[in-house]
């Protein structure tokens, strides 16, 4: 599936390709990504990193890479459904890697997980919610998010906010 990112960002590059991870090849591209930015660039202990929502049969990942470079992945994200409460979602898990970052990458990814969290909401708006390091701030407000609370926490030694975004239905 390719994507175009929302109306408030530039369109990510014809070349670049997101799709939903269906296999466990696939799923090994989103691991290495993970890998080198969470915990080689950013130090956090991988067993934090890969977790038991990656294999959760509602879990939905997605992986970006150039149509030309299949065994690569630019980067990932995943989504999950909060349980019990339709129309609800969370965004996490989502990394590029340094050489791909500026080139709307990460807006792709989102826009991907997006789409499908409308597409598995026929009958409601739908709210995306999101943990953000805050270097990251920056960015999830270009692409429509807000956050959602002052309150700053720790998360494997990361200083995180939580954000939120309402996909209003037409």
């Amino acid at each position: 599936m390719t994507t175009e990112s929302n109306a408030t960002s530039r369109p990510a590059s014809p070349d670049l390709l997101v799709e939903v991870i269906d296999s466990q090849e696939m799923l090994d591209l989103a691991y290495s990504v993970r890998l080198d930015v969470f915990v080689l660039e950013q130090k956090v202990p991988v067993e934090e990193e890969i977790d038991s929502l990656d294999t959760a049969e509602t879990t939905v990942h997605v992986i970006a890479r150039r149509v030309n470079e299949p065994g690569r992945a630019l980067g990932t994200a995943r989504l999950l459904p909060t349980v019990g409460e339709p129309g609800h979602f969370h965004i996490g898990r989502v990394a590029v890697r340094a050489e791909a970052r500026g080139l709307r990458v990460g807006a792709a990814l989102m826009s991907a997980l997006e789409q499908r969290a409308v597409a598995d909401t026929p009958d409601c708006d739908v709210t995306v919610e999101l943990s953000a390091q805050e270097q990251a701030l920056p960015f999830y407000e270009r692409i429509g998010y807000s956050i959602a609370s002052e309150a700053r926490y720790l998360d494997a030694g990361i200083w995180h906010r939580d954000m939120v975004k309402v996909i209003a239905r037409a």
